[in-house]
């Protein structure tokens, strides 16, 4: 009983007898404003006949989306074309190098691929989706790459023969129940000959906050390096933020995006600055 009850709770009926109209459904009423949305069914068998010989009244559920079968059919319309939309994306961003090596072209072939996506997809709402942040999502495409920094559209090390850095894979590590963001890059430091290179993961760590339905600000607590392979054994470098005092006045140390698209393991999200960024679970 308790299980028909939530079943029509989060499901609402319409309701007819076996000695109802010959439509076969009778209009339920409407509670509070709530819109019924499937339906309970007279049976077409013969009723059950009572002690005193009248006919008893008999029902069985019938689903509303039974009667609606296009419902279904755009859902699975809807599904296939993001999925189609998704592959075109992927496509778009494929030998990009996440986007250091992309010109003019690609930037603008990605944001329109990923622009088609966020329309079929819809307006994003977070209060609803929040668990969907949840996990570790791998770049594999940002707009601000193309400038040929590691800051992207912010201050950063440039990418090239000048500074032999060569960057490796990087992820964001969600955590939506301590509000942890982390920003986990991988990198290779270039070393004199003979010395080989050094691998380091460079860990920045931050805090979220939802602000409206999509947008997400974070704010930079610290950066802990760890080196890898060959150097693994040497303990992390842990170098906290600056006070505030100290921080020169284009670095608040905090920004924020829009997420404009996002499924279970697919992320699009919008910069402050105008950064298009496309993630994928990890």
């Amino acid at each position: 009983m308790a299980a028909l009850a939530s079943s029509v709770l989060h499901s609402p009926l319409q309701i007819c007898s076996s000695d109802s109209s010959s439509s076969g459904f009778l209009s339920p009423p409407r509670i509070h404003g709530f819109a019924p949305n499937f339906k309970l069914k007279c049976s077409s068998r013969r009723p059950l006949r009572s002690g005193d010989g009248r006919p008893r009244r008999s029902f069985y559920l019938k689903s509303a989306s039974d009667s609606s079968p296009s419902l279904v059919d755009d859902y699975k319309a809807n599904a296939e074309l993001l999925a189609s939309l998704k592959i075109k994306l992927l496509s778009a961003v494929s030998g990009l190098n996440r986007g250091l090596a992309a010109n003019e072209g690609d930037l603008q072939k990605a944001d329109e691929a990923a622009k088609e996506i966020e329309a079929a997809g819809g307006p994003v709402d977070l209060s609803v989706d929040l668990d969907k942040l949840q996990g570790r999502w791998k770049l594999i495409y940002s707009s601000a790459f193309s400038s040929r920094t590691l800051g992207g559209s912010r201050p950063g090390p440039p990418t090239g023969r000048l500074l032999p850095i060569t960057l490796g894979q990087v992820f964001q590590r969600i955590d939506v129940i301590s509000k942890d963001f982390d920003n986990i890059v991988e990198l290779e430091l270039g070393a004199p000959w003979p010395l080989p290179p050094a691998e380091v993961t460079a860990t920045l760590a931050h805090v979220f906050e939802i602000i409206g339905s999509a947008k997400i600000k974070i704010t930079f607590q610290k950066t802990t390096v760890k080196a890898t392979g060959n150097l693994s054994q040497l303990p992390p470098l842990e170098v906290p933020r600056l006070p505030d005092a100290l921080r020169p006045p284009s670095n608040t140390g905090s920004g924020d995006f829009e997420v404009t698209y996002l499924d279970n393991d697919t992320r699009i999200t919008r910069g402050d600055r105008g950064e298009l960024r496309v993630f994928v679970i990890s």
